[in-house]
């Protein structure tokens, strides 16, 4: 009884009209492949665009619900962290699925997650600041959990962008350096997951839940899991499913965008930024919200975190890949890509340093990610 009560309280109504528009629209897509990959007219294209990014809006509305449900039952990080990995394991097994396919696709991760880098560090960040900031007059992050974040974040870009261009060969690592690279890039990655869920998972609680800390409330997690077993299972089940069709859609409509783009005289690396703000637009949302609410650091989780993800599990797949296909990865960035990200980095480094962050930080944040719309248009 208890179990059809939990059941209805998830899988809503709501819920399921959300699956249901998101599954049939990525079938209606894949069912009319023929008709869409013939040169459409230009109403035709634009209509069909702008059916499925309003699907994956409404979908996405879906997603942070499910995740909020979850942080609030959870904690954080962890119920951050579901969010978060669900959206970067579907991206991350998406781009090994393109390498895996025909073609030649050499700089897809490197071109993905740069771009994945600038809008999560300086779009996201920049609004959630803005938001947050003229809203709130004290936005206090856990400046030991966003210290942590950005640590691993210059190390995993320098392993990511700056030392293949180094010592490699033609931007890529060679069949000796790789191995080094995948191993040491997983490890970091595990040890972070490891500290983050365990005894370092206070550095990433809001400054204010910091005092009620316990040991009691430490192991409250066990007991969450327990009395709530079926409600965090449906949910988190929820979640993934409007997740998927959100990822999927995004990479079907990438032909279409790079036709309309085209048309319109637009650079093609644009096509790559659009689609990662579209498959990361339930982690957006979120994150707006919780700046809107004045919970800085679960910005910090949902935006760093998430970007730590990325590269933590995109650069050893794709490389892997590399290894057991003979496809060259070229990863080094352009000397331009590397220095606003470099500035990025230093900038955040700065922005969260303080004893709190304002809307002053934001505005800068942003700056930064116009500039970096401008090298894609020159």
């Amino acid at each position: 009884m208890r179990t059809a009560s939990t059941f209805r309280s998830v899988i809503t109504p709501a819920v399921v009209f959300r699956l249901l528009l998101g599954w049939g629209a990525f079938f209606g897509v894949i069912a009319a492949e023929p008709v869409l990959s013939a040169h459409l007219p230009g109403p035709a294209l634009v209509g069909v665009l702008g059916g499925i990014v309003g699907v994956i809006v409404v979908c996405a509305f879906g997603v942070v619900a499910q995740a909020e449900h979850l942080a609030h039952r959870l904690g954080d990080p962890y119920g951050t962290l579901v969010l978060t990995l669900s959206i970067v394991l579907i991206e991350v097994v998406l781009i090994s699925a393109v390498m895996l396919g025909p073609g030649e696709h050499a700089t897809i991760a490197r071109d993905s997650v740069m771009a994945v880098s600038m809008i999560i560090m300086n779009l996201v960040i920049g609004v959630a600041l803005l938001v947050g900031g003229l809203r709130h007059d004290t936005l206090e992050p856990n400046r030991t959990g966003v210290s942590a974040y950005l640590s691993l974040l210059v190390v995993l870009s320098t392993l990511a962008f700056a030392l293949p261009g180094l010592i490699g060969s033609g931007g890529a690592y060679g069949a000796g350096q790789e191995i080094p690279v995948i191993v040491l890039t997983v490890l970091l990655y595990a040890f972070f997951l490891q500290r983050q869920m365990g005894k370092q998972r206070g550095d990433f609680q809001e400054v204010s839940a910091q005092h009620d800390t316990t040991p009691e409330r430490r192991t409250a997690i066990t007991e969450v899991l327990s009395q709530h077993r079926s409600e965090l299972a449906l949910r988190a089940l929820a979640l993934v499913l409007t997740v998927v069709p959100i990822v999927l859609l995004s990479h079907d409509m990438a032909a279409l965008l790079d036709d309309g783009l085209d048309r319109a005289g637009a650079p093609v690396a644009l096509s790559g930024i659009l689609i990662a703000m579209i498959v990361f637009l339930p982690e957006t949302i979120t994150a707006i919200r919780a700046a809107h609410s004045g919970e800085i650091q679960r910005v910090s989780n949902l935006c760093h975190g998430a970007l730590v993800s990325t590269v933590g599990l995109t650069i050893p797949a794709v490389l892997t890949i590399g290894l057991l296909t003979g496809q060259t990865v070229v990863l080094a960035e352009s000397p331009t890509n590397l220095v606003l990200l470099g500035v990025t980095l230093l900038l955040s480094i700065t922005t969260f340093a303080g004893k709190k962050v304002t809307p002053l930080h934001g505005a800068a944040h942003l700056l930064v990610f116009l500039i970096y719309g401008l090298a894609v248009f020159s």
